[in-house]
This record gives C-alpha cells, sequence and structure tokens, in this order.
C-alpha cells in the first residue's frame, strides 16, 4: 500500500520502522506526540516501577474535565466498553472451548505457541507479536470449519522463582501462582481465543506426574542413566548450570563465577536417536536456518579412530592406546602432536612427575571455563606439555603429547591428533608452542604449497608413505587416501571406521528445589537404583522453609530428612530418595500432547484424541528455542512413539519463529571533552566522547539522519534496543490496552512490518491504527452524537450492492485471505484500509457488503468486529461464521491496456473494457493527448483491431509525407 493512499487513514507518513532508524519525525506525528503525553508519562512510570495507582499523582497530567476532553480524541470508538463486554461473553458463553469429544469427521488445526514461563514482570509489548498471530489463525480456521486446538498454558518450574524464594523466603509454588494469574489476566486482556479450560502449568502434580512417568519408561529402556561427568557448577547459586547459561565463565543469572567439577549426575542417552532427529528434519516444514542449526549441532561426521600407542621414558612401547577420533584420516602422516582434553579419563597416567605440577595448574585454569569459551575459534589456544609422548602407527614417529583446553573431553574420545598443516586450531598452537609442522596436502593447482598459513581444503596428498607400516597414500586425492588409510587401520589394529556425533547426552539433573521429583530410589545397603512403581506417582515436593544451597553440593531437598529416608516398597529394604530435580526443559518436552487430553489421569494421552490432533499444525515462537527445546522435544516425541504413546514420527510439522520487538529509538547527541556538542559523523574522529539521550520532541528527521531542532548540524546517534528493565525501555502492554484498546494493539502490532522481521515499537505510531478503527467504526455507525456517544444500530443500508463495489469486497477478500494463510498480516491490513479508503467514496454502505468486511476483520480486531456483527442483526458470535471467499467473476479487471500503433509503432496505450467495440478504441485513441497528434489532420488508410490486444491506425503515407513538410 502506498503513503499516499493511507492519507486518509493515517499520520502523513504512517510509520513503519524496522530495526535502528525512525522515519516517525514528521509534523503530523508531532501532534500526535503531543496529544499522547499522558500516556507516555504513564508509560514511563510503568517502566520505572510505579505501581498503577500511581497514575494520578503525576502532577503533570491532565485531571476532570480537562483529562476527559484531551482524553475524547483519542477515543475514536468506544472500545472501553466493547472490549470489557465481548471478553465476559466468550468467557461466559465458553466461546473457545474445544469439546473434549470432537467431531472427528471434520479437518483439525492445532496451533500452538511455545510455552511461557511466568516472570514476576509479566508482558511487554513484544509478547503479544507472536500470540496475536496465532490467535489471528485460530480464528481464521475456525472460521473456515476446521476443529481448532488453540491452548495455553505455564512452563513455571525454574531457576527464577527458586531465587526470589531464597531471597524473599516466599515459597517458589506462591511466587509462581501470582505470576501465573498477571499472565492469563494480560492476556485475556488481549481477547485472544485460547481454550482456558485446557490449561495446564508443568508445577501441577497431576501434570509432572506424566513427566515422572516419561522419566521412568526412558530409564526402562536404559535411556536414562548415572554418569559422574564435568559439569559448569555455581557455588553462589548452588547448582548445575547448562552451558547456555554460562556467560564468560559466569552465571547468566547474578553473573556468580562458574567452575568445572565431576558430579554424579542423572544423563539421558539423546545420542541413541541422533541419527533418526538428523534424517527427520528433511520431512519439516521449519525455516531451512533452524534445521541447519539442530543439524549442526547434532554434528555427524564420517571418519576414524585411530590408536597411538603410549611410549615410556626409554622410547618403548606401553600397554596404553590413545584413541583419537578424526574426520581427516588421510592427513595421519602430518599429524606431529597430539592432544587430550584437560578432563580426559588417562591424562593421570600420562602425565611425567617433572610435569605434574604444571599439568594439574592449567586443570584448575581450564575448568573455570565453559565449553563454549574453550572452543571458540577467536580465544588464544592454550596448552601444557604432558612431558609423554606417543608413536605415530602411519609413520612410526614419537610425537609429544599436549594437553590443551580447546579438546573436550565430552566429544569423540576426548584427544585428536594435531594436523598444524591442516587445521587452523592445530596451527595456531604449533606456532605459539613452537612445533613441528608437516604438509602432507597440497592443491590441485599448487598454489599454497608454501604456504605458511594452514590449508584445509581439497587436494592430493604428500609425504605420506612408510614402507615399515606398509602405507602409500601419496598422490592420490584426499578422499580416496581416507578410505585407504581406514582400511590399512582395520586391517593392521590400528584403528577402525567411526561415524561420530557432537551431540552430547543430555545432562538432565539439577541441584534444585523448584522442579520435578525424580521417581527413584536408591537402597541404602547396595546403592542399587530402583524406580517407583508407576502406581506411586506423583511423587511430590516435600514442603521447605529453606531453599537456599546447602554449601556442601547437596541439593536443597536434602534437608527434607524425614523425605529423603524411606523404603523400598516391593523389598520393604531401606532407601533414600534422588534430591536432584529434573531441568526446566523436562516439563516443555511434552506439554503440547496434554493439551489435547488435560484432564486424564489414567494415561498421559488418550490414543485416539492422540491420533485425532497429532502433529501440531502450527508451533509459533523465539528463534532463541530454535535448538535446545525442539531438540529435547523432539528426542522425548521419538521415545514416546517408539513405545506406541504416539503416533507420528515428529510433533511440530510447522514452525514459525516470530520477529521482536525493540523498544522505542533512543536519541543520543555527543559532547567532546569540553562538553560541546559534536554531529555523530565527526564523534569518533574527535576522540573521546559522552553521549547523553535526547528527548524524542527535540529531534527532527533530515534526509537519512536524525538531527536536533534547535541546531541541524548536529546529527545524532538513533537506535532501537531490546527491551529490558535495565535499559528502561520495557513498554507494558496494559498501558496501551487502556490507552488504544487491544483491537488497536493487536492491529498495530501485525501491521509494524512482516511476521518474521524484527521491528521497532513506537507509541506515537499506533495511533494510526487506532485511527483506522475509528474509521471503520464511523463507516458502519455514524458520526458520534454531540455529546462524544454514538447511536445504537448502523446507518448501512438493504441497497443492492453495485458491480464496482462487489469487486472492491471480493479483491479485499481474495488478498486478506492470501495473506492470512502466508502469515503476511501487515500486507492484509493493507488491503483491508484500501477497502475502508474505497468505501467511504461510495454514497450507500450496502448491508451485504459491510456484513462480509466484518468477517474478514474479525480474527484482527475480534472485539469491534463482534460488536458491529451483533449491530447489524445478528445475535451470535461471529467466530463460526464462515469465513468469506472471493468470487473469481468479481476479479477480473473490467479494463485491459490496449496499445495503439501508429502505421505498425507502438505510440502509447489506452485503457478499454475488454469487450470494447473497435470504433469506441478509436474514438479513445483519438481524445489521448499523447495519441492524437499522430492522427488529427491525417488521412486514415485502415484499421486494424484486435479487441483486448492492439489497435493498428495504418496512415495514407502521402499525407503523412506532407505532413511533415
Amino acid at each position: 500500500m502506498q503513503a499516499s493512499q493511507l492519507q486518509m487513514l493515517l499520520p502523513s507518513p504512517f510509520c513503519n520502522r524496522t530495526y535502528f532508524f525512525s522515519s516517525c519525525n514528521c509534523p503530523s506525528l508531532r501532534t500526535t506526540i503531543k496529544t499522547s503525553v499522558s500516556y507516555r508519562r504513564r508509560v514511563s512510570n510503568s517502566v520505572n516501577g510505579s505501581s498503577s495507582s500511581s497514575r494520578s499523582t503525576v502532577k503533570e497530567e491532565p485531571i476532570g474535565d480537562e483529562k476527559q476532553k484531551q482524553d475524547q480524541p483519542r477515543r475514536a470508538y468506544p472500545f472501553h466498553e466493547i472490549e470489557p463486554r465481548w471478553q465476559r461473553y466468550w468467557e461466559e458463553n465458553r466461546t473457545f472451548i474445544t469439546p473434549d469429544e470432537v467431531d472427528m469427521s471434520k479437518p483439525k488445526f492445532y496451533i500452538l505457541d511455545m510455552f511461557p514461563y511466568p516472570s514476576g514482570a509479566g508482558l511487554h509489548v513484544g509478547h503479544p507479536l507472536g500470540y496475536t498471530a496465532t490467535d489471528i489463525l485460530a480464528r481464521y480456521k475456525r472460521m473456515q470449519g476446521f476443529n481448532v486446538l488453540h491452548p495455553m498454558g505455564w512452563d513455571a518450574f525454574g531457576l527464577p522463582a527458586e531465587q526470589y524464594a531464597i531471597e524473599t523466603g516466599t515459597h517458589p509454588k506462591v511466587t509462581t501462582m501470582k505470576n501465573i494469574g498477571r499472565f492469563r489476566s494480560q492476556l485475556k486482556s488481549l481477547g485472544l481465543s485460547y481454550d482456558w479450560e485446557r490449561e495446564i502449568s508443568t508445577t501441577e502434580p497431576d501434570y509432572y506426574k506424566w513427566t515422572q512417568w516419561i522419566f521412568l519408561q526412558l530409564f526402562k529402556k536404559g535411556l536414562a542413566y548415572q554418569a559422574e561427568v564435568p559439569v559448569n557448577w555455581c557455588p553462589a547459586l548452588g547448582t548445575v548450570l547448562a552451558n547456555e547459561e554460562v556467560v564468560n565463565g559466569v552465571s547468566e543469572r547474578g553473573g556468580h563465577p562458574v567452575i568445572r567439577k565431576p558430579m554424579r549426575q542423572w544423563m539421558l542417552k539423546i545420542t541413541a536417536y541422533a541419527d533418526r532427529l538428523l534424517k527427520d528434519l528433511d520431512d519439516l516444514d521449519w525455516p531451512e536456518s533452524v534445521k541447519e542449526m539442530q543439524r549442526n549441532w547434532i554434528g555427524r561426521s564420517e571418519g576414524a579412530e585411530i590408536y597411538f600407542c603410549v611410549l615410556d621414558n626409554d622410547g618403548h612401547e606401553q600397554d596404553i592406546n590413545l584413541t583419537v577420533y578424526t574426520t581427516r584420516p588421510d592427513t595421519v602422516f602430518g599429524a606431529t602432536y597430539l592432544v587430550v582434553a584437560p578432563e580426559h579419563a588417562l591424562l593421570s597416567s600420562l602425565v611425567t612427575d617433572a610435569q605434574r605440577k604444571s599439568v594439574e595448574e592449567f586443570k584448575e585454569l581450564a575448568s573455570r571455563k565453559s565449553e563454549f569459551e574453550r572452543t571458540e575459534l577467536q580465544k588464544e589456544k592454550t596448552g601444557v606439555f604432558s612431558g609423554s609422548y606417543a608413536r605415530n602407527p602411519a609413520n612410526g614417529e614419537a610425537i609429544p603429547i599436549w594437553v590443551a583446553d580447546y579438546v573436550l573431553g565430552s566429544y569423540g574420545t576426548g584427544a585428536i591428533m594435531a594436523v598444524p598443516a591442516h587445521d587452523s586450531r592445530d596451527h595456531e598452537f604449533a606456532l605459539k608452542y613452537d612445533i613441528q609442522v608437516r604438509r602432507v596436502v597440497i592443491p590441485d593447482d599448487k598454489s599454497q604449497s608454501n604456504s605458511a598459513k594452514s590449508y584445509s581444503g581439497e587436494g592430493l596428498v604428500v609425504n605420506s608413505s612408510n614402507l615399515a607400516s606398509g602405507l602409500n597414500i601419496n598422490g592420490l586425492d584426499i578422499m580416496e587416501a581416507a578410505s585407504k588409510v581406514i582400511d590399512w587401520a582395520e586391517s593392521t589394529g590400528h584403528g577402525k571406521r567411526k561415524v561420530n556425533f557432537k551431540l552430547r547426552d543430555w545432562l538432565f539433573a539439577r541441584q534444585r528445589y523448584w522442579g520435578e521429583p525424580f521417581p527413584v530410589i536408591f537402597l541404602d545397603d547396595t546403592g542399587e537404583i530402583v524406580p517407583l512403581p508407576e502406581s506411586d506417582l506423583p511423587i511430590t515436593l516435600p514442603e521447605l522453609d529453606d531453599f537456599s544451597p546447602t554449601g556442601t553440593g547437596e541439593p536443597p531437598l536434602a534437608k527434607a530428612v524425614s523425605w529423603v529416608k524411606t523404603t523400598d516398597p516391593i523389598s520393604g529394604k531401606p532407601a533414600t530418595r534422588e534430591t536432584n530435580t529434573m531441568p526446566q526443559w523436562a516439563g516443555s518436552c511434552w506439554y503440547y500432547l496434554r493439551f489435547m487430553d488435560p484432564k486424564n489421569s489414567k494415561t498421559l494421552v488418550d490414543k485416539t484424541k492422540e491420533m485425532y490432533w497429532s502433529p501440531v499444525d502450527v508451533y509459533v515462537g523465539g528463534a532463541e528455542h530454535s535448538v535446545l527445546h525442539l531438540l529435547y522435544a523432539r528426542f522425548w516425541h521419538k521415545v514416546l512413539y517408539d513405545i506406541g504413546v504416539v503416533s507420528t514420527k515428529e510433533p511440530f510439522q510447522c514452525l514459525i519463529n516470530q520477529g521482536i520487538i525493540l523498544g522505542e529509538v533512543e536519541y543520543r547527541a555527543c559532547r567532546d571533552s569540553e562538553g560541546k556538542l559534536v554531529s555523530a559523523d565527526s564523534a569518533d574522529e574527535l576522540g573521546e566522547h559522552h553521549q547523553e539521550r535526547v528527548p524524542e520532541e527535540k529531534v527532527m528527521k533530515s534526509g537519512d539522519f536524525f538531527v536536533l531542532k534547535d541546531d541541524p548540524s548536529i546529527r545524532l546517534f538513533a537506535r532501537a534496543h531490546k527491551m529490558s528493565k535495565s535499559r528502561g525501555n520495557v513498554i507494558n502492554p496494559d498501558d496501551v490496552v487502556s490507552e488504544y484498546g487491544a483491537d488497536s494493539l493487536r492491529l498495530y502490532e501485525m501491521f509494524m512490518g512482516p511476521f518474521r522481521d524484527s521491528k521497532t515499537w513506537s507509541t506515537s505510531c499506533i495511533e494510526g491504527v487506532h485511527r483506522f478503527l475509528g474509521r471503520v467504526w464511523r463507516l458502519i455507525v455514524g458520526a458520534p452524537l454531540p455529546n462524544g456517544s454514538f447511536k445504537d444500530g448502523t446507518v448501512v443500508t438493504n441497497n443492492e450492492p453495485s458491480l464496482e463495489q462487489l469487486r472492491c469486497l471480493h479483491k479485499c477478500i481474495e488478498k486478506v485471505t492470501e495473506e492470512i494463510e502466508g502469515t503476511r498480516f501487515n500486507t492484509g491490513i493493507s488491503a483491508m484500509m484500501e477497502f475502508i479508503n474505497a468505501a467511504y467514496k461510495w454514497d450507500k454502505q450496502p448491508k451485504s457488503v459491510i456484513e462480509v468486511f466484518v468477517l474478514l476483520l474479525s480474527p484482527y480486531a475480534p472485539h469491534m468486529a463482534e460488536e458491529l456483527w451483533a449491530r447489524l442483526g445478528h445475535s451470535n458470535s461471529l467466530a463460526y461464521e464462515h469465513f468469506p471467499r472471493a468470487n473469481p467473476e468479481y476479479l477480473k479487471d473490467p479494463k485491459v491496456v490496449l496499445p495503439v500503433q501508429i502505421n505498425g509503432k507502438t505510440r502509447g496505450t489506452i485503457q478499454v473494457e475488454e469487450e470494447c467495440l473497435e470504433e469506441d478504441a478509436f474514438k479513445l485513441a483519438s481524445l489521448d493527448v499523447k495519441l492524437s497528434k499522430y492522427l488529427v489532420g491525417k488521412t486514415i488508410k485502415k484499421r486494424i483491431y484486435v479487441p483486448g490486444k492492439i489497435l493498428n491506425v495504418i496512415l495514407d503515407r502521402q499525407n503523412v509525407e506532407v505532413g511533415r513538410r
């Protein structure tokens, strides 16, 4: 939609900002900004932590009659009456409840938002972006006759509630329920059509009973086991953290130091499903970027395990083999040293007495780094010599064994053969520690045969022959050489072919109170792990008053002594409960299944219902969950598929990642060391400078940049940031709903830009969408009465619509339908705006046309649509009315562009009816300014006319020549 088409609807130009730069600094929007002062102050209070009750104490805010006068122009329609009324109606009439026993003959549509965590901060305006989109799709599908499942629930276990409990002494359940209540009320205020009777929370025993049941099935299949593994241990938080919860060696929450230490942990053998997790990605309708991230995380590679025999001090082979995994066996002759991870199981037997102190010190330093820090390419590689050597089986050379932190004990065998000529990390390490570099692969064109850099590409193998070992791969390309090395290793006992994965088994335990208890016990006399009977589930959390870490590494549950000490229900022997709890991921791995059958106390999900509703048709959420949550959920689903609980191989058929909404654009000016303002484009050249925030009202647009109004020579920095409390740029949707209504918020978030793209919030720009809804209201209901209220009913007529009106309507139907199906909601709204622009030019508003438009509007602005539908004379909700379908007969363009030729040369075009007669076409051409100069005063020899295709006028040549002279 062009800006010129929006002039009647919106401030000009209407703001559709994305990312960092704004285009809203125009005079018409300045008026909007001024009329929104009281709203902005309230938003500011919300950001700064003021309670809603304190709004009336702001001195600058108008009160009484003055405030009512200022509010009236913004209240383009009575949303403050409409929205609460229809929300009550939907709840009282259970409008959006999906029946437990559904009509299986109808098609189904299961649309799901990613499980939200109910934090104490509540929603900000970024959250409703995805929720509104799924609601539009849910409403649209209902109106198309689908059985729609559109539920909501809470991923409510986790560290934040526990930390708040430690700080305040408030039980996590109290905090969680309070937060859930706030989230629920905020979501309901947006008019979202969730089936609230299916609401679930991971913290409810009726729910986590089945999370525990799934764990028991994993245990029975050998997919859940205990192992002592190196973990990210945070002493201050008293818990193990996942890699993604550690940033630069400190906890993401609280910034506490994190160390690596071995601990007994529950592990889930997700690696057993690595091949299937990889292969089945191909059949999913997911963004290719997400699938690629999962492929990289799984990291399948084909290579070889090669055995390097460790040597003693005299150079004799010991009975110790160091197994390495390599994807480049073709480079085995170029291996000039080995590297083992600091946590390698054989390290203690490899280290010589002379090097032991250095190695222990290095291990301590490495334990303080996360796996990401250790493997980050930009980080300087560090290591220490173990003092030992091993024999390269390919050439018989004794090569040194080093300990380095860029090798992980959790990947491959925890040891590598280092080939510095053909691996950038090995090359950097070798140069730093003066280790030999031997080139064994050269490009076909020999362009890098003498290069000082490492080369990891394809080419021919050189320097790779040894009579004693019987291996010669010189002159082969790297693929042939690799295959030959593997065959040689298997035939001589020096190694074997191996498929490896980057994917590690899932660390599935946390030293926290607020999580699902494990349904297992340990017999006191033998330590044997005993799964509890399924009839004993759920194993509920004991009540605790103190949730703080024990200080010993034991989880907080260890404090519940009477709960921890128990007996084996089968043998009666004394036993001890597991005091770790499951991670927050557990409950969110399978919640989509429970929504299908949330009240079932006998089984996780009824098979008939699961077969009908599975898989989730559309799953919407942030890209930050592209790997772990989705990978874990897919793993659990495949296990459940194997044991016959679910009927599909994958849980989520279509995945959509919505973009994020950034905070409002911040404008900043620069001052030099003397305190003088300097332009942003020269600030870097001037050296040190100080930035200060500039209020929006002091800023104006100048070309592609923003400048100070008072001094346009001062260019400003303009940037939007992710919403956060620390930046003070969080916008509370409650304030927006109070000021403009939920329909305006819904419509604005969909109109800001493409759904999948990030965009920048603008409080001032929402006014434009609000005014559009006001125009819709006035078109159908009529102008307001002198007191500002509106009369009952509508101003529509029973007139038969004209052909032009029907064409306008059906073009709108086609566009809106097409754009909803493609989740291009912003362009669907543009189509409705164009329709309203056209409708304002009509003398009459035919009821049959307006009713159809109201149905088109309803998924986007459901409160207004319901109210208009009722005013149009309907007694029932429109939620299940048939969504309009475009009639192809009205989509044909009545006019065609007809090329006009003079003596065979195209001189212009005219617009004609498709069935236009030749004489009428010629008359239109004669009246055209551009074409008439070729025809006036000329003798026409003949005309060639093909209807709808071309008009060719042949002039008398003699007349043409006379005309020229």
